[in-house]
């Protein structure tokens, strides 16, 4: 194993600290822990070699207003809304 030192904020320290002791580990297996599952989700591997793209829009059918009308029903919209909860 390699020696290392690192610097962490007090807060940061404190809650790793409090969980190393909840889970009965050393600071030490709880910061190596840690620095696995960081590598297992953020490795080379796992991250997409092409950029990402949306999904297709799905069909829905036509709007049921004139498109100049869209910002006035957008603004109603969550008003309706709340009168059906009352």
């Amino acid at each position: 194993m390699v020696r290392t030192q690192i610097q962490l904020p007090e807060a940061l320290y404190r809650e790793l600290k409090r969980l190393a002791a909840a889970k009965e580990w050393t600071l030490a297996e709880t910061l190596r822990r840690a620095a696995e599952h960081w590598l297992q989700m953020h490795s080379p591997d796992r991250i997409q070699r092409t950029g990402w793209e949306p999904p297709a829009p799905l069909s829905l059918g036509a709007f049921r207003c004139d498109p100049e009308k869209w910002r006035e029903v957008a603004n109603l919209a969550p008003m309706a809304s709340e009168k059906r909860r009352r």
